[in-house]
């Protein structure tokens, strides 16, 4: 009987391991077919921006590999367009806007998770209120504000109406409120300044999601299309986004498929490996914000 039993549990056990195994195979094989489906623009792209613009061309059925693969439509996109001078123009913007970003971002944060102030709780009621305004009125009035103080084409009018973010500030202010309110009135008690406790107690201990905020930040000016359209009609301010834009317009991105996809990839590159390295960081710091106690 205790043979017969133990036969049994046998048994059991080589069916959970073949279930465990069957269920992890198609897992693993539906994981790996939605990543192929969404990767596979970008393969496109890629491979699209390594064909000559006359075998592009000839390709009535598209093929899949490049059986002659060339990289001069990277150097048709810097030479037929000003793509440098966007790209430097990207990385500008991008720097200035998230290093106010931040000053604006960990001291409002700071503010409403420590200060004691009057009316705190219904300034920071009013203030998370804002994120239900349509992004389409902020920008109008942006507009209207950037055109009277006379910023228009200008790195400021570029940059201003986006050193603010309600929810930046909000995950980092959930995130300052986890760290123990003991130390802060234990520094208080030493004589610490409040700038030297944010400096040298909060900003460490929060440090995954300050990285996380300053990577979607690069993220959020580096892709910011609509904003840099409205007040720059003047092509020394152009971002890589609107210089995309440019050069499907002016011709030449139509005629040039292969070349406009290797600006493409040129732009895209930066984000992808930036991503790539902090991925981890960037889960961590919003599972850390999100997390209250």
């Amino acid at each position: 009987m205790a043979d017969l039993t133990y036969t049994e549990l046998q048994k059991i056990e080589k069916r959970a391991k073949v279930s465990g195994t069957v269920g992890k195979t198609v897992t693993y094989f539906l994981l790996t077919l939605w990543g192929l489906i969404v990767l596979f623009p970008f393969y496109w792209m890629l491979l699209t921006s390594i064909k000559s613009y006359s075998s592009y061309n000839s390709e009535y059925v598209p093929k899949f590999i490049a059986t002659h693969p060339t990289t001069q439509n990277y150097v048709d996109a810097f030479t037929t367009v000003n793509l440098g001078k966007y790209f430097f123009n990207t990385v500008v913007f991008t720097v200035l806007t998230t290093a106010v970003m931040m000053v604006v971002t960990v001291l409002a944060a700071f503010a409403f998770s420590r200060l004691k102030f009057k009316g705190k709780s219904i300034t920071f009621a009013i203030f998370l209120s804002l994120m239900m305004i349509p992004n389409e009125l902020v920008v109008i009035t942006n507009y209207v504000t950037i055109t009277n103080w006379n910023m228009r084409n200008t790195f400021q009018g570029l940059i201003l109406p986006s050193v603010a973010s309600v929810f930046y500030i909000y995950l980092l202010k959930e995130n300052f409120e986890q760290i123990p309110e003991e130390l802060y009135k234990a520094a208080k008690v030493d004589g610490t300044s409040d700038l030297k406790y944010l400096l040298k107690v909060m900003i460490p201990i929060s440090k995954p999601t300050i990285i996380t905020i300053l990577i979607l930040k690069v993220i959020e000016c580096w892709n910011s299309y609509v904003w840099p359209r409205l007040v720059t009609d003047n092509e020394a301010y152009y971002l890589v986004s609107n210089g995309i834009q440019e050069i499907r317009e002016n011709g030449f991105g139509r005629e040039n498929i292969p070349a406009m996809m290797a600006a493409v990839v040129v732009i895209s590159v930066p984000l992808v490996v930036l991503f790539l390295i902090f991925h981890k960081k960037i889960m961590e710091g919003v599972s850390r914000g999100g997390t209250k106690g």
